[in-house]
């Protein structure tokens, strides 16, 4: 049974995302999406519990404002609200936010196991019904590759295709394959998430050509970040509804059963 962890102490201020050099094309495309001018738009509210539960306060220049995690991959609903709580209180009293105010909120919609995945779109709808403001849906592995695309675009280099891979438990993984960034500067997936046994997993990738990167944790200041610049952009990159692959556990009861005399 994992061991259960508390969730990280509220990481607050001025933290912006890296500017990477601008010479190569990914690394263009990265530190330099389309529409730029007035990246990514307007302060969101990120929310994932697609492995453990991460939510964060990202500004309307991709500045992070306040985020904060737990990595326990059980605890999403006891821990969700205080992070919550913790990021909006940090957030609405950073020297930075200018007095802005939320438009929008990014609810990593998985690959994940339904129990936990439901905890943080719930949240993060009920959230935006009661503000009024929109949901933005992002793929939770969208937001682990545009990091590692933002890593390789410091470095002055391009990051060959790879797999974003999570723990989706009973001996499977989840993964999606990308492969570059596109003129928005997100990520460009090759395919759609799935799962796959853990023990056929790096035959599938070796046939896909995409290295693995194995994912402990999702980002929520990268979904924020990979939410505004879809927002930039006026595109939908993901489905509204959740990705959680497999069916759940519970199943609603059939009929009542017939009694005969």
């Amino acid at each position: 049974m994992p061991t259960r962890r508390g969730p990280s102490p509220c990481r607050c201020g001025r933290k912006p995302v890296p500017d990477p050099p601008r010479r190569s094309s990914a690394a263009e495309a990265a530190r330099f999406p389309r529409g730029s001018a007035d990246y990514p738009g307007r302060v969101i509210l990120a929310i994932d519990t697609s492995v453990g539960t991460a939510v964060a306060v990202v500004e309307n220049d991709g500045v992070v404002l306040a985020e904060s995690s737990s990595e326990n991959p059980l605890g999403h609903a006891e821990v969700i609200g205080s992070l919550l709580q913790d990021v909006l209180a940090a957030a609405s009293g950073s020297s930075e936010s200018n007095g802005e105010t939320l438009a929008y909120v990014a609810a990593g919609m998985g690959p994940g196991p339904f129990t936990g995945l439901r905890v943080g779109i719930a949240a993060a709808r009920a959230f935006a019904l009661g503000r009024g403001i929109p949901v933005v849906p992002v793929a939770s592995h969208d937001a682990v590759a545009l990091e590692v695309f933002l890593a390789a675009a410091l470095t002055d280099s391009d990051a060959p295709r790879f797999a974003v891979v999570t723990d989706a438990r009973r001996r499977e993984f989840a993964f999606t394959v990308y492969e570059g960034i596109d003129d928005d500067g997100l990520p460009v997936r090759v395919t759609d998430p799935a799962l796959s046994p853990r023990d056929e997993l790096d035959e599938r990738l070796a046939a896909l050509g995409a290295e693995r990167r194995n994912a402990g944790a999702i980002s929520a200041a990268m979904l924020g970040v990979v939410a505004g610049r879809a927002v930039s952009a006026g595109r939908e990159i993901a489905s509204t509804e959740p990705l959680y692959l497999r069916s759940p556990d519970v199943t609603l009861p059939h009929g009542p059963k017939r009694v005969t005399a």
